[in-house]
């Protein structure tokens, strides 16, 4: 069962809350979402960094958010390794 603090909508929202907080000049781990909803012990957020990523690609498709890998954007449907989110800049 989940809490009402990891479902998809509060994962969503954790996500754009922090985007939103950084600005688009600051990048974020997908892990501080995971810890700012589930907690900081290791058990606790470990479970949420694929539901994580899934919402974070479900954001960049709709182009509420970057995903970047070594500084840089990347296909949402095509990224491995190690990523960092940021909202996006329009310039």
């Amino acid at each position: 069962m989940t809490s009402n603090r990891t479902d998809e909508a509060a994962i969503t929202a954790a996500i754009l809350d922090m985007a939103a907080a950084r600005g688009p000049s600051v990048s974020f781990c997908p892990s501080e979402v995971a810890r700012e909803l589930a907690g900081p012990a290791p058990e606790q957020w470990s479970r949420l960094m694929q539901p994580v990523r899934r919402a974070a690609v479900e954001l960049a498709q709709a182009g509420r958010l970057v995903i970047l890998r070594k500084g840089k954007p990347v296909d949402p449907l095509d990224f491995k390794g190690v990523y960092r989110l940021s909202q996006p800049r329009f310039d």
